[in-house]
Parts: C-alpha cells; sequence; structure tokens
C-alpha cells in the first residue's frame, strides 16, 4: 500500500508542478525527485514521511502545515522560506482546485485519507484559550513568548536587545544601527530634557529606558511581566551604573502608580486586549502630567474590512496568537486615535513604519538562520524553527501591507499651547 501511495503522490505533484509552473521542486521521504530531473541543488520542498501527507489530506490548514513544519516533516532544501515565497504560482488560492484534474486530486486524496498520520504533531497541546484577562493570565501570556531564553533572543537581535521595529534611515543600514536610530527617534519624538521622568509601559530588556537615561538624562521608571527581561535589564542597569537613574519592576501595567513627564510604550499595546484598551489608555493618561507626550508604538490591522469591525482574525493570526503570542490582539490605527483621543489626549503627530518593520523581520530571519544549531541547542528544534517561520511570516505580512505600524505622538490635553515645536523638521535632521 505504501508503495501505491507513493506513486499516487508522485503523479499529483508532478501534475500541480507542471499546472502551476512551479520553479521549486519536491523531495519525498524515499528519497525520489519530483519532477524526476529536478536538480537536487535547486529549491524544493522535503516531504518526510507519507503521515504528513496523510495529516494535510485530512486537516487541510494552516495549523497542520505549522506542526509539520515545526516537526521538520516539512522542510525546505536549498534555500528559505522567502525564496519560496518568492516562487510561489501566480494563482489566486481559490483558483487553484479548478485548475487541477479532479481524478488524480481525489485518487492521491483517497490513498492517503485512511494513513497513518504518524508522529510527532508537537503543538497540538498548546491551548487555544489563553486571551488578555487580567494579571495573572497576562504574566502567563508574557512568560509564554519572552521567557523562553533571553541567550536564545541574543542570537538574532541586535547588541541592544530592541525587540521591536527598527527604524531604517538608509535601506541598507544594519539592524544594529536601525534599532540605535530607532531609540534614538522615541526619544526625540518625546523631546526628552535632563531630568525628567520617563515611564516605560513594558520595558522588555530595558533599552529604550538605557538609552535614554545614557544621552539624554532623564530618570526612567519601566515595567515588565518577564521575569528573565527583568533579569537581564536589571543585571545590565547595575553594569552600566545607571541604578540612580533607571528603575525597572516585574509589575502588571494596572499595577502603575506615581505621575511621570513622559510615557512611552513600544510594542506592548498588542499584548493588551481590544477590550482593556480604554482602561489602558486612562492608565496612562493619569501617569502622565498635565501637558506630557506619550509614544503610542504599536502594529495594527487594516481598518476596511468587516472582518475588522466583527473582530474576526484571518487564519494567519489565529495560529499566530495560539502558538507564538497567546492573547495578543491588532488595533486599527483609527481606533487607535479615537481611544486616545477618548481617553483625554490630543494627537499630534501619527507616523507609519510598515516597511521598517518589513526589514527587520527580515534581518531577525536571516539572523536566527545563521545561529539555527545555536537555536536548537538551547530551546531545541520545534521552538526554534516556529520562530522562523513566524518572523518569515509577519515580514511577508509587513511586506504584503496585510498588517501596519505606527507610532502616535499625543500629549495629556491642556487648554491653550502644547509647548511643542512649530514644526517636525528637527526631528528628521
Amino acid at each position: 500500500m505504501s508503495q501505491r501511495r507513493l506513486e499516487a503522490l508522485r503523479r499529483l505533484l508532478d501534475h500541480v508542478h507542471r499546472v502551476f509552473a512551479l520553479q521549486f521542486g519536491f523531495l519525498l521521504w524515499d528519497g525520489s525527485m519530483v519532477p524526476e530531473n529536478w536538480e537536487r541543488g535547486a529549491l524544493c520542498v522535503f516531504i518526510a514521511d507519507e503521515g504528513a501527507v496523510a495529516g494535510l489530506v485530512r486537516r487541510p490548514n494552516l495549523r497542520t502545515l505549522a506542526n509539520l513544519w515545526a516537526a521538520a516533516r516539512l522542510d525546505l532544501r536549498n534555500g528559505t522560506l522567502f525564496d519560496l515565497v518568492a516562487h510561489r504560482p501566480a494563482v489566486r488560492t481559490r483558483d487553484m482546485r479548478k485548475m487541477l484534474k479532479k481524478t488524480l486530486l481525489l485518487r492521491a486524496a483517497s490513498r492517503f485519507l485512511f494513513a497513518r498520520r504518524g508522529e510527532p504533531w508537537p503543538l497540538e497541546e498548546i491551548s487555544t484559550r489563553r486571551g488578555s484577562a487580567g494579571a495573572a493570565q497576562n504574566k502567563k501570556n508574557i512568560a509564554y513568548h519572552y521567557d523562553v531564553s533571553n541567550a536564545f533572543y541574543e542570537l538574532w537581535l541586535d547588541p541592544e536587545m530592541v525587540y521591536s521595529c527598527a527604524y531604517f534611515r538608509e535601506w541598507d543600514n544594519s539592524l544594529a544601527q536601525a534599532q540605535i536610530d530607532k531609540l534614538e527617534m522615541c526619544c526625540r519624538k518625546l523631546r526628552l530634557q535632563p531630568g525628567e521622568t520617563v515611564l516605560d509601559v513594558g520595558c522588555g530588556w530595558g533599552a529604550f529606558l538605557i538609552h535614554a537615561a545614557k544621552h539624554h538624562g532623564v530618570r526612567g521608571y519601566g515595567v515588565t511581566l518577564s521575569e528573565q527581561q527583568l533579569a537581564y535589564a536589571k543585571e545590565k542597569i547595575e553594569r552600566l551604573g545607571l541604578k540612580d537613574r533607571v528603575r525597572v519592576e516585574l509589575k502588571d501595567y494596572a499595577a502603575i502608580d506615581g505621575v511621570f513627564d513622559k510615557a512611552v510604550s513600544i510594542g506592548m499595546a498588542e499584548h493588551v486586549g481590544l477590550d482593556n484598551l480604554p482602561a489602558y489608555f486612562k492608565l496612562v493618561h493619569r501617569s502622565l502630567r498635565p501637558g506630557g507626550l506619550y509614544l503610542h508604538h504599536a502594529i495594527t490591522r487594516p481598518g476596511k474590512s468587516r472582518q475588522v469591525h466583527r473582530r474576526k482574525k484571518r487564519p494567519e493570526f489565529d495560529a499566530l496568537t495560539q502558538y507564538i503570542f497567546p492573547g495578543g490582539e491588532l488595533d486599527t490605527i483609527g481606533r487607535t486615535v479615537t481611544g486616545l483621543e477618548s481617553a483625554g489626549f490630543e494627537v499630534h503627530d501619527v507616523e507609519g513604519w510598515r516597511e521598517h518593520y518589513q526589514r527587520t523581520c527580515r534581518h531577525w530571519h536571516d539572523r536566527l538562520v545563521s545561529r539555527l544549531d545555536d537555536a536548537d541547542a538551547e530551546v531545541g528544534s520545534v521552538k526554534a524553527r516556529l520562530w522562523l517561520l513566524y518572523l518569515a511570516g509577519c515580514s511577508v505580512a509587513f511586506e504584503r501591507n496585510n498588517v501596519g505600524i505606527y507610532q502616535t505622538l499625543v500629549s495629556k490635553r491642556v487648554k491653550g499651547t502644547s509647548g511643542l515645536p512649530p514644526t517636525r523638521v528637527d526631528l528628521y535632521r
């Protein structure tokens, strides 16, 4: 039976290759190539066992693909996920089935329908229900993603450990330079002055507060729910002699107290949850002195579709929140601005950085690929391969304009002048 399955699959894949004029081949578990004359040094999709095909036949969806990829039962040879995307057929998914011979498709599917799926399926035990609902659940969600391993993140982040969109003054700048430029741009937008107090909500490994204290003379306070981030940030702050100027704590954003001159949130609002954003904005508002500036840096989804208003997630984002970012939700930029205004802020500037994040994610992916053996040793091959898929998918999503990212500068509304300069020209010198 196995040989008959193999032959049916070969015939189907050969048909698929010819119909869609694919620019990649297939390497099957018995070592054979489809097409037969496909060069073994060229890009190809590797199928490790017949159970992988059986799983796809029974459940042809993203979760099945993610499981097979994480287990390396589906893999690539002689290329990356970006190469596969670049060589995808120029045919809409909805039209693909119409172009295939139904007899070949049904014959191959019938051969595998009752075959064993085999093992492993490493992602099937991951819960699908982990929303943002209180401090305890928030901490679990954050720990799932950020407490993977500081050493793992050091393999592919920049030297300052900035895990958010970089800012490329030139498109060919290095990741390290682009992240320094991003930190500096955030400081400039907040118009930091020596001696001011700055709140960083979701401070990560401390990069922004450390940069702001070293180069702008501020006193910073940050919170995170990641124990490993906290340990890393505290060690770095002490090593750099900044303990008297920068303080970080393990604390949920809802427990923040005190009043600050300026505030920033860089890549944290995605974890808050749409239902919690009004309360979150109000908390930031009451944490600022009158006229104080707040920089809100967050990924967004396009606001034009009915799916957005119904809060329906795209399949790829649904998989992302299950396997990578539990509890994650994306607002639209329109709702973000409205929410900030409703909380008592005046909006001064909204700047889109979508293409910057596309490049950032590509840098992260390529750096992880270059250290994949080290990543496997640190967190295991399943986690490393899953993060590769996530970073590549994010880069492609930003490139295709399926998601966006904006920096929104607001101030705590006052009657009278805002105190800001008449233009923004000084920010971009």
